[in-house]
């Protein structure tokens, strides 16, 4: 990700909701507290959850409408990426970066899986004359059906079709990252299930080695909530050594944890997931200090709402001197959530990035309905994002 100017460097206050919400309307911010006030009710977001993917699924009168103008307005960019480019913009005003997502996942046909590398390409062209898109963003389960992943992981032995259908993987993951090495633009490639992750594991370093020849173009994904990713950051970065390229890292604790912790259970093997949320904490903050002991080495994105993560980054930033913007050393955000963090660290002239994610309302359902279960799981009656949206209102006097 490309530097940001530094010539302003204010001090880290994630406390302060006037520069966390300074983008937003008084309109827009009461908005959003009526969104994440419905939110705060679980069985609601429950009940929602099913009753809305049915819906739309069915293409029920309205509910599409209602839909893309509530919490698809709240956590996505728009449906396409012209519709993206208002989003774009108004992050940018505020030296916020995107980092563009195409929704599309969990594909099982050969047309999906190209119409969605080709989405990928237009994705990369447009990053490319935007200098306020350094990154897109890509699941692999977009780009390959994930039988054929499960498949490979088992090391089964693949028949005639399968290794034609691998072979067409390979080269639309290939197509996607050459394209990006060309223009100057990089690619994140998501984690998903542990059962699919080996696979997918192979295929990034099998990119990484390809393209972050002195640059860092392509990044894999660590989810920390699992007890075994600290020694693979460890040795993936020793691989990278060993074989002439840069690391590309994006850490993340992980989406996965009840449906992975539910398998392990099930199927009578140990859970991947750390036994504590502290484990995960204290292997996430591990991680990042081995990634800023190799900045040099490795490109990093500390992709976290977490706000002691990332304040240790940041200070982790000033003892060693180093730029605040130096392209190595980056943040990130989901868009629609820890504005407080986003905006706050962007004003203090670090790289810092949100996540926009835009597609058809159909396709990016399964995003949303993570988004909203995400956010009744915050502890208490009232969520961060809401508390904090609260803490604005009141500044503002919108009581």
């Amino acid at each position: 990700m490309p530097a940001t100017s530094t010539s302003n460097l204010m001090p880290l206050d994630f406390t302060n909701t006037e520069i966390a919400f300074s983008s937003k309307s008084d309109e827009e911010l009461k908005k959003a507290a009526f969104l994440f006030s419905t939110m705060n009710k679980n069985w609601l977001v429950q009940v929602g959850s099913k009753l809305g993917l049915a819906a739309i699924k069915l293409r029920l009168p309205f509910v599409e409408t209602i839909v893309k103008n509530t919490i698809f307005e709240q956590f996505c960019g728009g449906t396409t990426l012209r519709e993206s480019q208002p989003t774009i913009k108004s992050l940018f005003d505020f030296d916020v970066q995107t980092i563009l997502d195409y929704g599309a996942e969990a594909k099982e046909t050969e047309h999906d899986f190209n119409l969605t590398m080709n989405e990928n390409i237009r994705a990369i062209d447009f990053a490319a004359v935007n200098a306020s898109v350094p990154v897109i963003s890509t699941k692999v389960t977009g780009l390959a059906r994930f039988a054929l992943l499960e498949k490979i992981q088992r090391a089964t032995t693949l028949e005639g079709s399968d290794i034609s259908e691998y072979r067409a993987v390979l080269k639309r993951l290939d197509a996607i990252c050459n394209r990006a090495s060309e223009r100057g633009v990089g690619v994140f490639i998501d984690a998903e299930e542990t059962w699919i992750q080996d696979t997918i594991d192979h295929l990034v370093n099998h990119m990484m080695k390809r393209y972050n020849r002195g640059k860092v173009v392509v990044y894999n994904t660590f989810q920390m909530y699992r007890h075994d990713r600290l020694q693979f950051l460890i040795d993936s970065f020793n691989k990278a050594k060993e074989d002439g390229y840069m690391l590309g890292a994006k850490l993340v604790r992980g989406a996965y944890m009840e449906k992975e912790r539910a398998r392990a259970e099930e199927m009578n093997y140990r859970s991947p997931i750390h036994p504590t949320k502290k484990d995960t904490d204290d292997a996430f903050n591990t991680a990042l200090r081995f990634c800023i002991d190799n900045y040099e080495s490795i490109g990093l994105c500390n992709a976290t709402h977490n706000a002691e993560s990332s304040a240790l980054l940041a200070e982790l930033i000033e003892e060693r001197s180093i730029d605040r913007a130096h392209p190595h050393l980056n943040f990130c955000q989901l868009y629609g959530m820890s504005d407080h963090i986003t905006f706050n660290l962007a004003n203090a002239g670090y790289n810092v990035a949100k996540y926009v994610p835009y597609g058809t309302v159909l396709e990016v359902v399964p995003y949303l309905i993570r988004r909203a279960q995400e956010n009744t799981a915050v502890t208490g009656d009232m969520s961060r994002e809401y508390q904090l949206i609260a803490q604005e209102m009141k500044r503002r006097k919108l009581d």
